[in-house]
């Protein structure tokens, strides 16, 4: 779908006029099907209770040539490839988002499913950590999948796995994973002990998921997960100890992501001077996105409100965004406190609140396109998501295998939608125009990422409960 920029003119001047300034979604319903999606990106032999159907069993010798079960865990967009570094972020994400919302989510009835979510991912992280200094990081090559377009239950295309250790260190992701778990504080000690990016022991993920950001702050991220989980004093003093050299309170950041964690703070009283370095930094990047900078570091926005980062998949770092932005509100509102942002420029948690939920309601239907970008949501959403299992009819439909190329030449250049709905993806997003081509082949705007979905699961229950409330929702 082509649009000329005067047509586009004419759609936003038509929406602007005819959306109402506020709108009232059904944020209950946008959480039960967020978690839908966990359910399609699984891998390994699929649980009796699997509610997306048109998923089978997968990747049921994965590890096997390496004598390492590792079979299960999650495939992180619409390739049939296991990373560990994105993989371990979205099970922080939704493990922080049910310790904060728990309450929330179960009231909302969907406690068992998002505890099921997390399960999911932490089953395959202890496979994948058999001995103190092995952790295997990767299963599946990204050039030999690309070059195939075929549902996970056929897969012909390379299955190797890729570990790090003690001479193939891979602190970014080992420090992830221990985030991801936790109390598994052996994989911390791992990743400090034996110190060096991931993507430089797997060079096959350097395309993919390359650590731009270096492994410090997966480090520091780490540390502070197993303070939290454990209360152990040794790990906020590794907090405190590397602040500096770390990067942890040197330098400003404008993003929140897989890569990047240096936006999150660790609110402790020791050691005062350094946490309040670490909760500036945080600071600054939440006034950044409320457009309040004191540094004018301040995210950009499209014409129609999206906080706007990057062309590929923006939306990763808008749910990111969103999430933080509705913790600190919450935080300000408990503690009767405002966030300063400049000398003369003070935000109360109802102005964070306000923007996390204009966030939230573009992506789900709030916006120029009037497009859901949270798939099977609301009446218009993606209907050409670049996912091969959905965009392909089921193997329980047709049980007939489907070869490498034979993807490409039967389903994937197809105009029609996709066969399966991938219910609860949250796509790449609209670009700085606020416009979006739903084709399969646009897959910086129409695949979808684990990691885009989990920070909302929180934030869906939050804005349910609100809405319940009554609060202005």
């Amino acid at each position: 779908m082509k649009i000329s920029n005067k047509a586009f003119a004419s759609t936003m001047i038509f929406f602007l006029l005819i959306l109402p300034l506020t709108h009232s979604f059904n944020y209950q319903q946008a959480l039960s099907i967020s978690l839908l999606y966990f359910e399609s990106q699984r891998s390994g032999r699929l649980p009796y209770n699997q509610r997306l159907t048109w998923r089978h069993h997968s990747g049921l010798t994965d590890g096997l040539h390496q004598g390492v079960d590792l079979v299960g865990g999650y495939y992180d967009a619409g390739d049939n490839v296991k990373f560990g570094l994105p993989m371990a972020f979205t099970v922080t994400m939704l493990s922080w988002g049910v310790i904060e919302y728990g309450e929330q989510i179960a009231a909302a009835g969907e406690y068992i499913h998002a505890l099921e979510a997390i399960k999911w991912g932490t089953d395959y992280f202890i496979k994948a950590h058999p001995h103190p200094n092995v952790l295997w990081a990767q299963v599946g090559d990204g050039a030999t999948d690309h070059y195939c377009w075929q549902r996970p239950e056929d897969m012909t295309t390379s299955r190797q796995a890729y570990k790090i250790d003690e001479n193939n260190p891979g602190s970014d992701v080992a420090g992830e994973t221990a985030a991801a778990m936790a109390a598994a504080a052996i994989l911390f000690e791992f990743g400090d002990k034996y110190r060096g990016k991931y993507d430089e022991s797997i060079e096959v993920v350097k395309g993919y998921y390359p650590s731009a950001s270096g492994y410090m702050d997966e480090l520091l991220w780490a540390a502070t997960w197993l303070y939290k989980a454990s209360g152990k004093e040794e790990y906020l003093k590794y907090v405190i100890e590397n602040a500096l050299d770390f990067g942890g309170i040197s330098w400003a950041i404008n993003e929140f992501s897989w890569d990047i964690k240096y936006a999150v703070e660790e609110k402790q009283k020791e050691e005062k001077l350094i946490v309040e370095a670490y909760k500036s930094k945080a600071e600054h990047y939440l006034c950044s996105c409320l457009n309040k900078s004191s540094t004018n570091n301040n995210l950009k926005r499209t014409p129609g409100g999206l906080l706007y980062t990057r062309k590929w998949n923006n939306l990763q770092y808008v749910t990111t965004a969103t999430f933080l932005l509705t913790l600190y509100s919450d935080h300000l509102e408990s503690s009767n406190q405002r966030l300063r942002c400049s000398n003369d420029d003070e935000v109360g948690p109802e102005e964070m609140l306000s923007l996390a939920k204009s966030q939230v309601d573009y992506i789900l239907g709030e916006n120029p396109m009037g497009m859901s970008y949270l798939v099977g949501f609301g009446g218009r959403y993606p209907e050409r998501v670049h996912h091969r299992g959905a965009s392909m009819e089921s193997v329980k439909e047709k049980r007939g295998f489907i070869g490498c190329v034979q993807g490409y030449d039967d389903w994937y250049g197809r105009v029609d939608g996709n066969p399966n709905v991938l219910m609860g993806a949250v796509v790449g997003g609209p670009n700085e125009r606020d416009e979006f081509n739903d084709e399969r082949s646009n897959f910086r705007q129409t695949e979808a990422c684990t990691y885009n979905t989990a920070p909302l699961v929180g934030v869906f229950a939050r804005f349910n409960q609100l809405q319940s409330q009554n609060h202005d929702f």
